[in-house]
């Protein structure tokens, strides 16, 4: 005789528990293996569980790419195209530009996608390696690009009768590379040590990219050496840019109030205000990051302030000096008048 149908269920349930807990342990398994073949992955936090709170980042986003993109390129261009411009200062700022496309170009596309996408956007251990150099490299050649800029306004105003001789384009251009491959060296050498680091399992990044301090902690391992490199690489791309900025600035506007011409202070003052405010921008979010102690890190605030210097300050740059610079607004509307003309 049969069995009872009642009678069947406890065997059903008590198979299939145990399938799942033997699936559970095969998967254990393979994320506990995963490190040794090169099969980690990692998944950013998502802004929100809301679909439309998530769109509503996501135009918000794109919109702010698009202009920076537009921005640096229209700036890169003109710089170019006007041999007016063909300066060191004008030399250094469309390096500058360039940065920012490249620099944005390296956050933003991977964010949009796992913005758009409300399933878990996986990266593998690689790719966020590759992210992470670029990031580093990018931004730590921006921030001492920013200390050679300062230099060089420095030359103009304190020493305007040498500033031809002083800075020759062979200099400008040694300074251009000097700021490249330093950033390159810092940033190879972070990248390598964080991810010899061992990672157990596929883990939540708390950030929208792989920035240093959350992929450190997703580490299953002691990390104070990493932290200490960090703090080192921190205070040689932050603290010693800004130190040789702030120095070149007090020089500066001692040199601006001895110049009786109103207008001439003016002028003086215009060509340097867009660039303090630039990295006034760029160096208080790093410091608030890098610079604070890691157990200090907060998760959220790191998040506020990433959007900050990754999307809104790509945006501000090109404005902030096409605004406040007459020369480069003029060679614009130049440009302009000849390209609606052609």
């Amino acid at each position: 005789m049969g069995h009872p149908a009642g009678a069947r269920c406890p065997d059903i349930n008590l198979s299939s528990g145990r399938s799942r807990l033997h699936q559970q342990a095969q998967l254990i398994e393979y994320m506990e293996s995963a490190n040794q073949t090169g099969m980690v992955h990692f998944h950013f936090r998502p802004f929100s569980k809301l679909l439309e709170v998530q769109m509503l980042i996501f135009v918000a986003f794109l919109i702010m790419y698009l202009v920076s993109i537009s921005g640096n390129v229209s700036i890169s261009l003109i710089i170019w195209i006007n041999h007016s411009l063909h300066t060191p200062m004008y030399f250094f700022l469309a390096n500058l530009a360039v940065l920012e496309i490249f620099y944005s170009s390296t956050i933003a596309p991977l964010t949009l996608a796992s913005v758009l996408s409300m399933e878990r956007a996986l990266i593998s251990l690689p790719g966020c390696g590759t992210q992470m150099f670029f990031f580093i490299f990018l931004g730590s050649t921006d921030c001492i690009l920013l200390a050679v800029m300062a230099y060089d306004r420095f030359v103009a105003i304190c020493h305007p009768l040498h500033y031809t001789l002083m800075m020759s384009w062979h200099l400008c251009v040694q300074l251009a590379l000097g700021s490249l491959v330093l950033g390159f060296i810092l940033a190879m050498q972070l990248t390598v040590l964080i991810f010899q680091l061992p990672f157990c399992s596929s883990k939540e990044i708390s950030l929208f990219y792989c920035d240093i301090l959350p992929v450190m902690r997703l580490a299953c391992a002691d990390t104070w050496v990493h932290e200490v490199t960090l703090f080192v690489v921190s205070v040689t791309v932050l603290t010693i840019p800004f130190l040789l900025i702030t120095l070149s600035y007090v020089f500066i506007v001692a040199a601006i109030l001895k110049i009786r011409s109103a207008e001439g202070r003016h002028k003086a003052f215009s060509t340097c205000s867009s660039h303090l405010t630039v990295v006034l921008l760029q160096y208080g979010c790093g410091s608030l990051i890098y610079l604070c102690p890691s157990s200090s890190y907060s998760p959220e605030r790191g998040q506020v302030v990433s959007v900050v210097y990754t999307f809104i300050t790509p945006v501000l740059n090109p404005l902030i000096y096409s605004m406040r610079n007459r020369e480069l607004k003029d060679a614009l509307k130049r440009t302009m008048i000849r390209f609606l003309l052609s």
